[in-house]
């Protein structure tokens, strides 16, 4: 089984620097102190913003078989530490090894997309001749890099969440300062120490852990032409509000619904769907199933079908291959989860199956139904093993009940009915919509992202390269 180090660095312009040891990073399950990890202070971060204003004409000027040649050493290097990556996420995250395992493939799924549509960046010739005061002109355009870019990424998917921001970074050549989280910084530092083994002009990366109360630089600095942040709404949104003229990217919370109608033929297979849905990684997924609305037709049934089903999800220690559940990422907010669950029942929800607590952040795989209007667990993002069943009898009820929240994140439907599926597709406020499956699936090339309070902006490799780019025309006016 690999191993951590006793000690990781941060990475400032490139370099790898042994600063202290002051950030603790523990087995989420055993609670023990698995490793440290040196944390940056606002100097180390006003240097690494710094030296990213000092790459971006460097970077701007690379060839794109340069950076697609970075790109594809990362492809390469992650391969051969695959078992590394997957073993320190499961130890920092508390993610179960299969799932961990997954992460790993994903992250280098999306460098290698990052690697291919690097050299696809592309403009247009345009027509400027609409009308005879336009006669003899004509003109162009291209995408060029923004400038420095600024990171940050969440705890829950620390791996690939952090490789859909500097994998379009790399590819368009904006140098960035990332702020990992400081619960599971790994990952990023694996990722800062493959970097530092290219060409890459000094200072065009620094990943930097450090205290929420030291990030503000990476919010309010005016030499950032880019914020990108993933993570909570209210942090989010606040952040937005602070960064000044600087384009913004969120991608932030949900509460992710799937509708279930009475033209499923395979319910035993809705039924495993909808349980990796709502409880893999221990539910702790921005879209991951929480809201299941199934067609009164067939409510009964499949509340028995996922109820034994959850009730067989085996809990425990990450490192088993056999663990689908694992630990909450901590104590906090495990009982944080817990009280809304405590909360809903003691209002009237009925506790289906799980609901209990142990060793601190273990929570059960929880089913509820009937959870009134009023509940955290119904309007709120639960990011923990718990999910709500409810009914419809009718399509357009169904697509009410899907719209009835103040995220717009992604929707499951099993549904057969073209028709219906079109309705969906028109009247769904989510930023997408996945059909004969949960909301949670998601492919690395596909536009990603919310409306209402799930964020702004999409990623998925090519559209972030969109937002990470600008346009610049060229008009040309021929000689009469």
């Amino acid at each position: 089984m690999p191993q951590l180090k006793d000690s990781y660095p941060y990475y400032l312009a490139n370099e790898a620097v042994f600063a202290n040891q002051d950030l603790k990073v523990t087995d989420k399950y055993t609670n023990d102190v698995a490793t440290h990890v040196a944390l940056a202070g606002p100097d180390a971060i006003d240097a690494g913003i710094a030296a990213a204003v000092e790459a971006a004409e460097p970077m701007a000027e690379m060839p794109s078989y340069e950076k697609q040649a970075v790109l594809e050493h990362c492809v390469s290097r992650f391969r051969e530490r695959y078992d590394e990556l997957a073993y320190a996420l499961c130890v920092e995250a508390g993610k179960p090894i299969k799932d961990s395992e997954g992460e790993v493939t994903r992250l280098i799924d999306t460098f290698k997309i990052a690697a291919e549509e690097s050299t696809r960046m592309h403009g247009e010739l345009q027509a400027l001749d609409i009308s005879p005061r336009a006669k003899g002109y004509r003109g162009m355009w291209k995408r060029v890099p923004i400038g420095p870019c600024s990171f940050i990424s969440p705890f829950n998917f620390p791996l690939n969440l952090a490789a859909h921001k500097i994998a379009p970074a790399l590819a368009v050549g904006c140098p960035f300062v990332m702020k990992p989280a400081s619960k599971t910084p790994l990952g990023a530092i694996i990722m800062g120490e493959i970097l530092a083994e290219t060409d890459l002009p000094k200072g065009a990366f620094s990943i930097l852990p450090c205290s929420r109360d030291g990030a503000d630089l990476f919010t309010v600095d005016d030499r950032l032409k880019l914020l990108s942040f993933t993570g909570s709404p209210d942090v989010g949104w606040g952040l937005k509000a602070r960064c000044g003229k600087k384009k913004v990217v969120l991608e932030l919370g949900g509460n992710a619904a799937v509708v279930v109608d009475r033209d499923t033929e395979d319910l035993d297979d809705a039924v495993e769907r909808i349980i990796f849905g709502a409880f893999y990684q221990s539910g702790q997924s921005c879209i991951g199933v929480q809201r299941i609305i199934i067609h009164e037709d067939i409510y009964d049934t499949l509340k028995t079908k996922l109820v034994a089903r959850a009730k067989t999800l085996i809990a425990g220690d990450p490192k088993d291959h056999d663990t689908f559940i694992g630990p909450m990422i901590s104590e906090g907010e495990a009982s944080r989860l817990k009280g809304w669950i405590d909360e809903a029942v003691d209002a009237g929800a009925r506790l289906l199956c799980g609901g209990g607590l142990s060793n601190g952040n273990m929570l059960e795989a929880t089913l509820l139904e009937n959870v009134p209007d009023t509940a955290n667990a119904r309007n709120e993002e639960a990011f923990g093993p718990m999910a709500m069943l409810t009914s419809f009898s009718t399509w357009d009820e169904a697509l009410d009940m899907v719209n009835d929240s103040k995220f717009g994140l992604q929707a499951g439907l099993f549904a057969r009915d073209f028709y219906k599926i079109q309705k969906a597709w028109d009247k769904l406020d989510v930023g997408g919509i996945v059909v004969g499956d949960v909301p949670s699936y998601r492919v690395d090339n596909m536009p990603y992202g919310g409306v209402k309070d799930s964020g702004l902006g999409r990623e998925g490799i090519i559209f972030a390269m969109e937002d990470m780019t600008e346009i610049r025309n060229l008009v040309i006016r021929s000689l009469p």
